[in-house]
């Protein structure tokens, strides 16, 4: 049986929500817990945009000694010569790239204004993803925006240029999240019986069905005999309504009845990893994970109504389909009520070298803890907030590479 890989999609898509600032060291750290959670691959952000490039090197350099040890990085870009060009100019070992371009009536009228036809969007596709392989992708995905309303003739095509052409995988993007989850897995499925290509879905929230729609749109690819690749944000956040969840998507793929025994999820994937990303995420999006939020909200595994509390006392399978431990949560949380000294961006040597004594961080000497101290003060101006445990570890661990992260050049 063919596997569900997942692509996260919150460094590219899930920033670019309305009203909402990431921290590239924030955007790191993503990085670092998703590698660590088994997924596939994290879609690190745009190598042609000049204040990304430095992070994004960044974490190519993470990956090359270790720190990421098996996520792919990918960059997005438009399906243009131009714009591969500049990526790898920017960004020279960026070894995975997704490459986007509209491809329904509708868009190609209303953004090309006539400047382009049918014909024109296959060829940009096929030239930007020879450029790409020329320069030394190993993996390019091809993106149809607006697939969700492009004849589905029209996608066979564009997924079979691809493929001819040298493409891993086809990005089916329910752009507007029109889709509904029969729909989109009886297209799915075909394009997979016609083209038996690699199927990536990426779907959003807009009538609240994006978990819903990647998924069965996945199963369509499973069926006919390709693997399949789900888009996903944490915590859902994207742009408008927001993507499709990755805790969510885990869920379903391990717990629903019809799926659990149907579909093979990549084997590397931690669930007990979802309460620390999730976690986190909030923080550093500063948007609070809602009450209901499936797995990791506060309520997820809360009971007051009298019936369900007796059920779940007596026995927790009666109302929880699965175990708060399942995705990393039932630990209790200390807090301290004494005492606290924190170091941040006004933060001295001797709080500082305190901070780090009790994260079981020693230093040899005060020059090495000023030296850390400095990026310690650079990185909180950065994020405009305190630094977590992860992050003032991260610091300490790898200076130089957390520097070049700080540094954004106008």
């Amino acid at each position: 049986m063919k596997k569900i890989y997942l692509i996260d999609v919150t460094n590219r898509d899930g920033v670019q929500t309305s009203r909402i600032l990431l921290s590239k060291l924030a955007k790191t750290m993503l990085n670092i817990y998703l590698d660590d959670m088994g997924v596939f691959q994290s879609e690190v952000g745009f190598p042609t945009i000049r204040h990304e490039v430095n992070y994004v090197n960044a974490n190519l350099e993470l990956a090359e000694v270790g720190a990421i040890k098996r996520m792919h990085l990918e960059g997005w870009c438009r399906a243009v010569k131009d714009d591969v060009e500049l990526a790898f100019k920017n960004c020279p070992k960026i070894k995975h790239l997704n490459i986007s371009i509209s491809t329904s009536k509708i868009m190609i009228q209303g953004k090309f204004q006539g400047r382009k036809t049918w014909k024109d969007v296959l060829n940009s596709m096929i030239e930007a993803l020879k450029t790409a392989k020329a320069l030394g992708a190993e993996t390019v995905g091809v993106n149809a925006e607006d697939a969700s309303r492009t004849d589905v003739e029209r996608l066979i095509e564009f997924a079979q240029a691809g493929k001819e052409n040298g493409a891993d995988r086809f990005r089916y993007c329910d752009t507007l999240g029109a889709d509904d989850p029969i729909t989109i897995y009886q297209r799915i499925k075909h394009i997979a019986d016609v083209t038996k290509f690699p199927v990536e879905m990426h779907c959003h929230n807009d009538l609240g069905m994006a978990e819903a729609v990647s998924l069965t749109g996945a199963q369509g690819a499973i069926e006919s005999g390709v693997d399949a690749y789900i888009n996903t944000t944490i915590n859902g956040y994207g742009e408008r309504a927001g993507n499709c969840d990755l805790v969510s998507t885990i869920l379903a793929l391990k717990f629903s009845h019809g799926l659990g025994n149907k579909i093979n999820l990549d084997e590397h994937i931690d669930l007990k990893k979802s309460w620390r990303i999730a976690r986190y995420a909030s923080y550093a999006f500063n948007l609070p994970i809602p009450i209901g939020q499936v797995g990791v909200g506060a309520n997820a595994f809360a009971h007051e109504s009298g019936i369900h509390a007796d059920g779940a006392l007596k026995d927790r399978r009666n109302y929880e389909l699965y175990d708060p431990e399942d995705v990393g949560r039932g630990e209790p949380e200390l807090c301290e009520t004494g005492r606290i000294i924190t170091t941040g961006e006004y933060g001295g040597l001797k709080g500082f070298i305190h901070v780090y004594d009790k994260l079981g961080i020693h230093f040899k000497d005060d020059k090495e803890a000023r030296k850390i101290l400095e990026l310690v003060q650079y990185a909180n101006l950065h994020t405009q907030k305190p630094l977590t445990d992860d992050e003032l570890k991260f610091v300490a661990e790898h200076p130089e590479i957390v520097r070049k992260i700080l540094t954004l050049t106008p």
